[in-house]
């Protein structure tokens, strides 16, 4: 039996909830676009598409502002309800870094000692790892250069990374006056050991791809250096060794008039992403041809391990970090924000536990006594 007679709403719904006002073209801004799906033989396909959210703000190592958070959000929101979309792609501009974090500039000279601006503003971060886990497309993490604090973060809640083997990977909180508790902390642990998630947050030492793809942080580095003779392996670090004097040693940066050697290459090199860009193209043609429920049910069921400790902590990190922007992220953000002035980028720290262990009240003159000074010798 036919069932024509039954009353049926044909019109597709709109499931959008913004327009495109916090996308943009001029830095700082994020970005968005469509792009047609590519077959294996890089035939487009119809009507399917990879959404491509790109941080846009070079000059700044593609640091996010206030905005582009928002921009984030709308982002992955907007591919989330976009039926064409097969993936969605995370990335950022130029070759130098995916995304050094939160704008240290808007964090040292807004937000500092304004704490319950900084809460404002973690609702939108923790909104923006949200939007990346919550999205109902596979979710690409693209990464063009430096992927360090708040850029590791919302790179881990993504499913997927491929790497430029000239990418860094780390944190910065505790040594600029934070802690990584914008998803490193509860991500980390997940992809390495638990004495590795812990140096990586607290060293704020940078990891090169290779030691990252080793480590089990990533799944895969390409090579972005080419050359008159074709592409080659980034220099700077150690690709073929694993072993030397009982230490293993792949991944690892190379030292002394090596690594001097090495960054001149990659000075006199040309950085193309055209094999990262067709590694980011297979996947998404693989992910293509998938049954697409099957397929997100599967990626939400892993992710949901990410989402168990990301959700237990993101609301008391967000008090906390919001608490404190009124000392130690002051202190931190502004040494980093001044660091053209003075010559140096973070505090005294051995002058403030002496400080601290004096049982100093955290006034004026203390923040000026830790605090680099202007190269004029002005003081504060």
């Amino acid at each position: 039996m036919s069932l024509d007679w039954l009353p049926r709403d044909t019109d597709l719904k709109n499931h959008e909830l913004w327009d495109g006002q916090f996308f943009g073209i001029e830095p700082p801004c994020t970005m968005y676009q469509v792009r047609p799906v590519l077959t294996d033989k890089g035939v487009a396909v119809e009507n399917l598409y990879s959404a491509w959210i790109t941080l846009n703000n070079p000059k700044q190592y593609n640091s996010y502002t206030t905005q582009m958070v928002k921009g984030v959000i709308a982002g992955f929101h907007k591919a989330s309800m976009d039926r064409r979309v097969v993936a969605v792609i995370l990335t950022a501009s130029g070759d130098k870094a995916f995304c050094t974090g939160g704008n240290t500039k808007e964090y040292a000279e807004y937000y500092a000692r304004r704490p319950n601006e900084y809460g404002a503003y973690m609702d939108l971060f923790n909104a923006m790892v949200d939007a990346i886990l919550n999205c109902k497309k596979p979710t690409i993490c693209r990464v063009n250069g430096m992927r360090v604090a708040g850029g590791q973060e919302i790179g881990m809640a993504t499913d997927i990374t491929i790497a430029a083997d000239t990418a860094v990977f780390g944190q910065a909180g505790p040594k600029h006056g934070s802690a990584p508790d914008g998803g490193s902390t509860d991500f980390l642990p997940l992809f390495l050991n638990i004495e590795d998630a812990m140096w990586s947050c607290i060293s704020c030492e940078v990891w090169s791809g290779y030691k990252m793809k080793r480590l089990g942080l990533i799944s895969k580095v390409v090579p972005v250096m080419k050359t008159s003779t074709g592409f080659r392996r980034n220099p700077l670090v150690i690709t073929d060794d694993y072993v030397r004097d009982g230490e293993i040693v792949y991944g690892e940066f190379v030292q002394g008039e090596n690594a001097k050697r090495a960054r001149k290459a990659i000075e006199e090199a040309t950085i193309d992403h055209t094999l990262l860009d067709k590694e980011v193209n297979d996947i998404i043609w693989r992910l293509t041809n998938l049954m697409p429920g099957c397929l997100i049910k599967s990626i939400d069921g892993i992710r949901a391990k990410k989402k168990f400790f990301w959700d237990q902590t993101k609301l008391p990190n967000r008090h906390w970090l919001a608490a404190n922007m009124s000392v130690e992220g002051f202190l931190g953000f502004t040494a980093f924000n001044t660091r053209k002035m003075t010559g140096k980028d973070v505090i005294d720290f051995v002058r403030y536990r002496q400080l601290l262990a004096e049982g100093r009240e955290m006034n004026a003159e203390t923040i000026e006594e830790v605090l680099p000074k202007p190269n004029d010798g002005r003081s504060r």
